[in-house]
């Protein structure tokens, strides 16, 4: 078993793929790096092929629940990051994973700034982002963030975790890592259920991660038919009771403006 593996998740034809791929390929760590998809092609055969990155493919329908469980069974890297084809990773971003680890190896989940791709343009900053930075605050707290209280403590006023900068210790956590029929707070769900099991949650705040929002996201699709609203909801609901939940996700409905 290596120590990391990247498993790229491939569904459709992305035109940004091979930007992920070629960021993957400039680690400055060594990693595995494969790709899982549900809807196999001769395009996406072709990529692969041309740099050297084996495909595994689960059958019937595309369901990302689904797709990313079998993105990680398929991963033999000790920690295994699921990288969204449409998404860019800082060069050093198993390097600094490496070294993380090697000063808490009781980590279980590793994550880390990003900075956001809007129509082809950067965006670094802004209210939405800084909120996000305040609640993963706990998990810079290195001394304590293996305690369950301040595990759920950055979870419970929303979803700060940028779902591709997280590299999950497959060997040491339960699975399917990810449960509950959802199609987009599965990651928020997911680091719930986690923060109950043994092991540190670390965040870097370095922007290890560029990551895309455009008209095809899945993200945007959610907010369209109101699914992400729905979940989000019901997350709170897990965790508040009726009217603390209602008021937090009027509060939280407010990120929605970044992926307009």
């Amino acid at each position: 078993m290596g120590f990391h593996t990247f498993v790229i998740c491939a569904y459709g034809q992305s035109p940004y793929l091979e930007a992920c791929i070629r960021s993957l390929k400039a680690q400055t760590a060594e990693t595995e790096i494969i790709c899982a998809t549900s809807t196999p092609s001769p395009w996406l055969d072709a990529i692969l092929e041309r740099y050297g990155i084996p495909l595994y493919i689960r059958g019937g329908k595309s369901n990302i629940q689904d797709d990313w469980n079998f993105a990680v069974e398929k991963a033999d890297g000790q920690f295994v990051t699921i990288a969204h084809q449409d998404d860019l990773y800082n060069r050093h971003y198993v390097e600094e994973l490496c070294r993380v680890y090697r000063q808490w190896p009781d980590m279980t989940v590793f994550m880390s700034d990003g900075i956001l791709i809007k129509y082809g343009k950067l965006y670094w900053g802004g209210a939405v982002e800084a909120v996000k930075k305040v609640l993963r605050l706990p998990w810079r707290v290195r001394g304590l963030c293996h305690l369950t209280a301040v595990k759920r403590s950055g979870l419970i006023l929303g979803n700060p975790v940028m779902c591709p900068s997280c590299s999950y210790r497959k060997a040491q956590l339960a699975l399917p890592l990810f449960s509950g029929n959802y199609d987009f707070v599965l990651d928020w769900e997911c680091m719930r259920k986690l923060a109950g099991q043994p092991g540190r949650f670390i965040c870097v705040e370095k922007p290890l991660l560029y990551y895309r929002v455009h008209d095809g996201a899945t993200t945007k699709a959610c907010i369209r038919d109101h699914r992400r609203e729905q979940e989000e909801r019901q997350m709170f609901e897990k965790m508040w009771p009726g009217k603390l939940a209602a008021g937090l996700m009027m509060l939280y409905r407010l990120a929605y403006k970044n992926y307009q």
